[in-house]
């Protein structure tokens, strides 16, 4: 069974940086994305960044040009830093992980961290 294991996060002023690692235990095969969604109270969590293992990335328009997307494809990590931080920001940050193993599809939930940025 996969297990997503976050860091990172914790509270910064605006304009400061934080950055967030995820690490996947167990296979997620040769094809996958791995990324980062966010979620505050009352509102459904959404996409922020994600990356396949062919090195394509997406972010929400809300964070290009100040979130940068990276991943170990040997060590099965995603990392996430965050520049630029605004009040906006603050959520709860959730590693996900997805994958094809043959005909079947596969998701995994990190436990999430939280992103406090104060104004």
């Amino acid at each position: 069974q996969v297990q997503l294991v976050e860091s990172g996060g914790g509270l910064v002023q605006a304009g400061g940086s934080l950055s967030l690692s995820c690490a996947a235990s167990g296979s997620i095969g040769s094809r996958n994305n791995m990324g980062w969604y966010r979620q505050t109270p009352g509102n459904e969590r959404e996409l922020v960044a994600t990356i396949s293992s062919g090195g394509d990335t997406n972010y929400a328009d809300s964070v290009k040009g100040r979130f940068t997307i990276t991943r170990d494809i040997g060590k099965n990590t995603v990392n996430l830093q965050m520049n630029d931080l605004e009040p906006e920001d603050t959520a709860v940050y959730y590693c996900n992980a997805r994958w094809r193993i043959f005909v079947s599809s596969y998701e995994a939930w990190g436990q999430g961290t939280q992103v406090t940025v104060s104004s």
